[in-house]
């Protein structure tokens, strides 16, 4: 285990948050409809493990649906920065970091951090999608 406190915000620095992380427990991409075209890459962690430093104010929250999670991006310069939500095959409550918006991750521990695929598009949250290269 290779557990790190990150920090990460925003591109204009509005937002700024610690997460504490094990890139390499691995990383998560989706082919649902909102991962998809915003491109997501996000690892996952426990709601104790992330601290939201400045930018409350700034983020703002998009939920497309009720059981789906708020992600949050900064009303200036439109970069998503986390989520919020709560699902089952997660152990329940969760912080979705995404994972761009990591300022101090280095390319070596990005390139090394495991993908896991997710089937979002038909619910499938546990199995992969038959194509992956696209995401």
């Amino acid at each position: 285990m290779t557990l790190k406190t990150y920090r990460g915000s925003c591109h204009c620095g509005l937002i700024a948050y610690e997460a504490d992380l094990d890139l390499t427990h691995g990383t998560a991409k989706c082919n649902c409809s909102f991962c998809l075209k915003a491109r997501a890459w996000k690892a996952f962690i426990k709601p104790a493990a992330f601290c939201l430093l400045r930018g409350e104010d700034a983020a703002v929250g998009y939920q497309a649906h009720p059981q789906a999670s708020r992600k949050f991006f900064c009303r200036r310069c439109g970069v998503r920065t986390h989520e919020l939500g709560c699902a089952d095959y997660l152990g329940g409550d969760f912080v979705g970091i995404f994972v761009a918006s990591l300022d101090d991750a280095t390319a070596a521990e990005l390139a090394a951090a495991p993908v896991r695929y997710a089937d979002g598009r038909d619910n499938n949250w546990r199995s992969p999608p038959a194509e992956t290269g696209h995401l």
